[in-house]
């Protein structure tokens, strides 16, 4: 070996022989696993793809047939709702002609309504995701998606020409118990909902009146929110500091929900959003949104959508079953009652309703999940031996626990008893149940379903031409809600929570 080699090999061992002490950013002495995921020599698991983790739940869109229109602006249809309306007795005179009957007819429009959405993806978020997902795919089928959980809301409760008005002024009845309001004169203010109104408002970010809402392309559409034209202010005084008051109004004929908002006159703040007419106020309002700030006018309706069933059935003249039950005690109201039988008696009113006036009974119930929840306590608080049978299934010294009513019995119904599937509805706020009927137990002349999607265009989606560095894309459909038969369909509302 060379000196030059004994050198080189001596000056190896030399450091080998000595810690590493690496500068600032450098590995380190060893490899050794990173205490984060995205730091050190480490490989991140990411699987590829995204994964969509939000529900897509759209009963009555999945159920509902739909059919292609024919062009126009509107769907116009000629209904004869009654046949001999008078009574006219069947007998006849010997040689005499019989009696001249009278028949109701009715002309029928439903106006074509323009649904869409729109998503982008810019040149960069594309470039990113290669390797990982189709940006542009999933912003195409996500916002297919958002357009049909938005369309299952208007098909429930979407408000065209249903206007609630102005609000009722509260009557207030004020106690020196049962909260902590200080001594004061309490004012309060409250604004009737529709679906669309109570579903979009929170305390925290208050409610919406006229909305102005700016569009991809930059144009503005101008609707109602939903929210009806505030009632008078209504005072009362308050004895602290202990108080509490309790505020109810006349239930709104197709309200959903309520807003309330109390302080010192011309100060009301939101405090509360009921789906009774009714509530108990026993503090301070915690919202900051002021009654001051809402319009004096009425926002309840959306001309941008088409009239949905919760509208169809609360509207005057649709021969629809149609029941709000009574205030009772504010900020409670009014529950659904046993029968004692296994039954419950809002529910048997209505069926019975149903056949007295129409000769039929729905095929479908829905309702939200505290309407659910207390449907299954009154009919199991029923007699049990009167009304129910239990089966129990044993598997491998199992039981599950738990108990579910998934159908009513309808006792009007003209092949005997029915029954009826009671359906949990994502978007039904509480204090609502809706009737619904998919056929009717007699021919309907020319009819082939009582409710269907009438679309002049179904769903469609546009890549719009490039004007930047980003893909834009748009989804849409235009259509219209058509219901032949409006007495098939009803709703019990102002349900109280028990």
């Amino acid at each position: 070996m060379t000196d030059q080699e004994q050198q080189s090999l001596a000056a190896i061992k030399q450091a080998l022989s000595k810690a590493m002490t690496p500068p600032d950013g450098m590995m380190g002495k060893a490899y050794v696993q990173a205490g984060s995921a995205t730091s050190g020599f480490t490989y991140y698991d990411l699987e590829a793809g995204a994964k969509d983790l939000f529900p897509v739940l759209t009963p009555l869109r999945n159920q509902i047939p739909r059919v292609s229109g024919k062009g126009g602006i509107q769907a116009n249809w000629r209904a004869i709702t009654g046949i001999n309306t008078g009574g006219i007795s069947a007998g006849v005179g010997q040689g005499n002609r019989g009696g001249v009957i009278a028949t109701t007819i009715q002309d029928c429009v439903a106006v074509y309504k323009g649904l869409g959405l729109e998503d982008t993806v810019t040149f960069e978020a594309q470039y990113a995701a290669q390797g990982f997902d189709d940006a542009r795919g999933a912003a195409a089928m996500n916002t297919l998606k958002a357009l049909m959980i938005q369309e299952e809301k208007i098909i429930l409760g979407g408000n065209n020409s249903l206007n609630l008005g102005t609000t009722p002024t509260p009557t207030l009845v004020a106690s020196a118990s049962g909260g902590s309001l200080a001594t004061q004169t309490l004012s309060v203010i409250a604004v009737a909902l529709s679906m669309e109104g109570y579903l979009n408002g929170s305390i925290a970010g208050g409610i919406a009146a006229q909305v102005a809402r700016t569009n991809a392309d930059g144009s503005t559409d101008n609707f109602g929110g939903g929210a009806a034209q505030k009632s008078a202010n209504a005072t009362v005084a308050v004895t602290g500091p202990n108080g509490s008051v309790a505020a109810s109004l006349a239930a709104v004929r197709g309200a959903i929900g309520y807003a309330w908002f109390w302080g010192a006159a011309g100060a009301e703040k939101l405090g509360a959003i009921t789906t009774i007419n009714s509530v108990s106020i026993t503090a301070v309002a915690a919202g900051t949104q002021t009654a001051a700030s809402l319009p004096a006018s009425d926002n309840s309706t959306n001309a941008l959508v088409f009239d949905g069933l919760l509208s169809q059935v609360a509207k005057a003249g649709s021969n629809a079953y149609f029941a709000s039950l009574a205030t009772g005690t504010a900020g409670t109201g009014t529950p659904l009652t046993s029968d004692n039988a296994g039954g419950i008696v809002e529910i048997d009113t209505a069926l019975q309703s149903f056949w007295d006036n129409c000769r039929l009974g729905p095929t479908d119930i829905y309702v939200s999940s505290q309407e659910m929840a207390n449907i299954n306590k009154k009919v199991l608080a029923g007699n049990a031996n009167a009304a129910q049978r239990f089966t129990f299934t044993v598997n491998q010294g199992v039981i599950a626990g738990g108990t579910s009513v998934r159908s009513y019995l309808n006792k009007f119904s003209l092949n005997g008893v029915q029954e009826i599937p009671i359906r949990l509805h994502p978007n039904l706020p509480a204090g609502t149940i809706l009737f619904c009927s998919s056929t009717v137990p007699y021919p309907l002349s020319g009819v082939a379903n009582v409710l269907r999607v009438l679309a002049r265009q179904d769903y469609y989606q546009i890549e719009w031409p490039l004007k930047t560095r980003k893909y834009e894309y748009g989804v849409y459909v235009d259509e219209v809600l058509q219901n032949y038969f409006p007495p098939a369909f009803g709703m019990i509302s102002n349900i109280g929570n028990g």
